[in-house]
């Protein structure tokens, strides 16, 4: 088995498509396939299901994946350690990012990674939390910018990022509109807008509503911000949201209201830098990190607010303020399992 036929059998897995994966690795159809043959000979088993329109994997195909995924990650990872030691960073570095994730610029710092290391690959992906997860553990990507994180999800280690509450974000009209705020309690019976399940203001939210005891619909689902912010203005419904939303320059003609804390907790949203074991941490992801500690790439607004607690009856309660707290490297030598602070961090 030669790590050439197990990158063109992951190519193949995730296009689920021949010709496009011969494509991407830009190699002949007809090499491809007879790569990927000699593998299922080795393994006496068929790894893809074929027909005239698809490919699907089987499940031995399915086991593979993961281990092949994890092989290739190693070799990345050996290579690039050899060209650090020889003064060269080079190689892919792959990045995985929720959409809104609060504490950092994602296209500053990229940028600025590669101005530094021109001769790095920078690959992104945008996916939701959970997927994000899974492509860490799995050595797809190389470290992750993430929300809503429980310590019960990630056993690696967790760099926190930003803090920031969640706020119900509604039309002008809206009856919420002229209120002070808003409790959980007002809230079942209401229209809501919000994400598809896996992404970070949605996880928050469904955590709010649980933690608060109160159930709700989520009528319209979307994939991006600027749609759910479209149909908020709409009057389509409402939507529980992290507080930079408001902020948004497409969301000018909406409403933000504070909502009340629930059982004691307010409702946040946390963004942080997901990990791998701190081992598998690439040159590549080493040198990416030491950018996010940078105030060239923070988000300039993360740090001067703090997380309000409010009192519907009109009076904000202010939590202690924590600004100027400055992110922390991640300490390498910390064994996978141990659980990051959760940051008092300032509000994106």
């Amino acid at each position: 088995m030669e790590l050439r036929q197990l990158e063109h059998f992951v190519a193949v897995a995730e296009e689920q498509h021949f010709t496009r994966a011969a494509e991407r690795l830009a190699v002949s159809q007809s090499g491809l396939s007879a790569s990927v043959r000699a593998l299922e000979q080795e393994l006496r088993t068929p790894l893809f299901s074929r027909t005239t329109r698809t490919v699907r994997l089987t499940e031995a195909g399915r086991a593979l994946l993961v281990e092949a995924e994890r092989t290739l990650a190693g070799a990345r990872a050996a290579r690039d350690a050899v060209d650090a030691v020889r003064g060269l960073l080079r190689g892919t570095l792959t990045v995985g990012v929720e959409q809104c994730v609060a504490g950092v610029s994602p296209a500053r710092l990229l940028a600025a990674f590669h101005r530094e290391h021109p001769q790095m690959e920078l690959r992104l992906r945008q996916e939701g939390t959970s997927s994000l997860l899974d492509g860490v553990a799995g050595g797809r990507l190389d470290l992750a910018f993430a929300a809503t994180v429980s310590p019960a999800e990630w056993r690696g280690e967790l760099m926190p990022l930003a803090r920031e509450p969640m706020v119900v974000l509604c039309a002008a009209g809206h009856r919420f509109a002229g209120r002070g705020g808003v409790a959980w309690e007002e809230l079942p019976g209401e229209s809501f807008i919000d994400f598809h399940p896996d992404w970070g203001p949605r996880r928050a939210a469904d955590e709010a509503f649980a933690a608060a005891g109160a159930r709700r619909t989520v009528g319209l689902e979307v994939n991006d911000v600027h749609s759910l912010l479209e149909l908020v203005q709409e009057g389509l419904g409402i939507a529980v949201v992290p507080h930079h939303f408001s902020r948004k320059p497409e969301a000018a003609r909406l409403v933000a209201v504070e909502v009340a804390a629930a059982g004691g907790r307010q409702a946040v949203y946390e963004s942080v830098v997901v990990l791998p074991a701190a081992r598998s941490l690439s040159p590549g992801a080493r040198a990416l990190m030491r950018l996010v500690r940078e105030d060239a790439v923070r988000e300039p607004d993360v740090r001067g607010q703090d997380v309000r607690e409010p009192d519907v009856r009109g009076q904000d309660v202010r939590e202690p303020d924590v600004r100027g707290q400055d992110v922390r490297e991640p300490d390498v030598r910390e064994v996978p399992g141990q659980e990051a602070a959760a940051p008092e961090a300032a509000v994106h």
